[in-house]
């Protein structure tokens, strides 16, 4: 199944990082969050992947193409012969899109379209987040109901609180965020290629989403497992301490558990 990656944005909020490189090629211990997020769909069997570039399209190029696996893998080396203890890239295929600096995610999903080809349902992502949600059963749910969209529901990562109070400013309750009844959308979605049909030029993809939503042909997955975006340094910081600390969640997928 063929996988849509969003690697345009300019990660502003991220400073200084983004000056020099895009935001999905920020490292997460050593390697770019967009590694981590392509090693966890091919974790689950995809690994056709259509990165949707923009911003600094060239880093993203040069990173693959001057890709050594040894560099993110164990090995052995025996007369100067190197043997891979775990692979990942070799099966991997990827289309690399130069989908403009400046255009709405829907317009770069649009200009993928004719990568996805007639495939009935493909993935869709940002490329600064990770999860070690479930992908066959949102693949699944999303068959099994004939909607258009599936995206993943989740509680924000936010410290906030949520006040309820009358006209006249009476506060009637204030709860943290993280017990409210507030969910976000994740980022990670599943779409029926008909989703083509229902975005316009220059909208974000929620946009169409929105529209999905009024005819019922939109689901949200909900999901309170790990989910974790990149939007800010301490973001990344502890992400390096979820891979300082062996084994972080996003790399349990079944690959993953049947090489363990």
């Amino acid at each position: 199944m063929k996988v849509v990656i969003f690697c345009g944005g300019l990660g502003v909020r991220m400073g200084e990082a983004t000056r020099r490189i895009p935001k999905p090629m920020i490292p997460v211990g050593s390697q770019p969050i967009l590694w981590h997020i392509m090693k966890w769909y091919a974790s689950w069997g995809h690994t056709d992947f259509i990165l949707c570039l923009g911003y600094r399209a060239e880093v993203i190029k040069e990173y693959f193409l001057h890709y050594h696996e040894p560099l993110a893998n164990d090995f052995v080396l025996e007369g100067g012969d190197i043997e891979l203890v775990e692979s990942d890239a070799d099966d991997w295929r990827i289309t690399f899109l130069d989908t403009g600096d400046h255009a709405s995610i829907g317009d770069r999903l649009l200009a993928a379209q004719a990568h996805v080809g007639d495939d009935e349902v493909f993935l869709a992502t940002y490329g600064d987040g990770l999860t070690d949600a479930p992908l066959d059963e949102m693949i699944d749910r999303l068959v099994a109901n004939e909607k258009t969209g599936l995206f993943m529901s989740v509680r924000p990562r936010l410290s906030y609180h949520v006040v309820d109070a009358d006209e006249d400013g009476t506060v009637r309750s204030i709860k943290d965020m993280a017990s409210a009844d507030v969910r976000i959308n994740g980022g990670f979605f599943v779409f029926r290629r008909r989703i083509f049909d229902d975005l316009r030029p220059g909208e974000d993809i929620m946009d169409g989403a929105a529209r999905l939503s009024r005819d019922g042909a939109l689901h949200a997955y909900r999901y309170d497992g790990f989910w974790a975006p990149m939007d800010t340094i301490k973001d990344k910081q502890d992400l390096d301490a979820l891979v300082d600390g062996g084994n972080p969640p996003w790399r349990n997928g079944p690959r993953a558990r049947a090489a363990n």
